[in-house]
């Protein structure tokens, strides 16, 4: 069974937080579309951290799961009603002070399962495994989804770039909490194929602006639970692969 943080009494967590992997499920609440709740990305990295763990403890690495970290910066999305967004220095000093906290307490490392792709929360959790290996603390594992060879792993429409509130975020809502869904509204848009991070690349700064009015990109009426399975599965292998390496380095 997957070890939740939060669930432990204080004596319990003294017992067994020595030698474990923290794991941080970090999202964001940001607008995804008509479809799909302000929170996906948590949702997404819930699953997987969960699954990661999972991974590590049949890996013989034990694995404790941390609460989510839900807020971070969403500047593409801050125009749409709800999306709630952090400054990028504050990101990185909560996520060096969590690693602190923890490292004092034994842990061996801790590893960030993230599922929001915005390009300042991606600058801002690098930033914080850069400060954390300066103060000699364990080490903070982050596996980047849109760099090698992660992303690579993931589905063609992750790999295109047009995947946000589409076919791939989508699938794993529908899989972890399908009744977030709205199936009506979800099965009744049409594709936008525009790839966000090409538009990225070329100087969009929001996501209107990347070519996505309503906030989505992708396919959203192709969603299945099905495949939101399968990539939970390979999203968690990610993390634990990712955690296996750093530690392959750090006897």
């Amino acid at each position: 069974m997957t070890r939740d943080l939060a669930s432990l009494t204080w004596e319990e967590a003294r017992d067994q937080l020595a030698g474990v992997v923290a794991i941080l499920p970090v999202g964001a609440i940001e607008a995804h579309g008509p479809h799909l709740p302000l929170a996906t990305d948590v949702v997404i990295a819930e699953a997987m951290a969960r699954t990661a763990a999972l991974v590590l403890e049949e890996r013989g690495r034990p694995a404790v799961v941390l609460p989510s970290l839900a807020y971070s910066p969403a500047r593409f999305a801050a125009g749409f009603a709800g999306t709630v967004s952090l400054r990028p220095s504050t990101l990185t000093a909560l996520v060096v002070d969590i690693a602190a906290s923890l490292g004092s307490q034994g842990i061996r490392a801790l590893a960030i399962a993230n599922a929001h792709l915005d390009p300042e929360h991606l600058t801002a959790l690098h930033a914080a495994v850069v400060e954390v290996d300066g103060a000699g603390h364990p080490p903070i594992v982050f596996p980047d989804l849109t760099r090698r060879p992660w992303g690579s792993r993931l589905t063609e429409e992750f790999r295109s770039g047009a995947c946000h509130a589409g076919r791939f975020e989508g699938s794993v809502v529908l899989a972890e909490r399908p009744a977030l869904v709205r199936e009506a509204v979800r099965t009744a848009l049409p594709p936008n194929p525009v790839s966000l991070s090409e538009a990225i690349g070329s100087g969009a700064g929001t996501f209107d602006e990347a070519g996505g009015p309503r906030a989505y990109f992708g396919d959203p009426a192709a969603a299945t639970a099905e495949e939101g399975r399968a990539t939970i599965a390979t999203l968690g292998a990610i993390v634990a692969d990712a955690v296996d390496e750093v530690l392959a380095e750090r006897p």
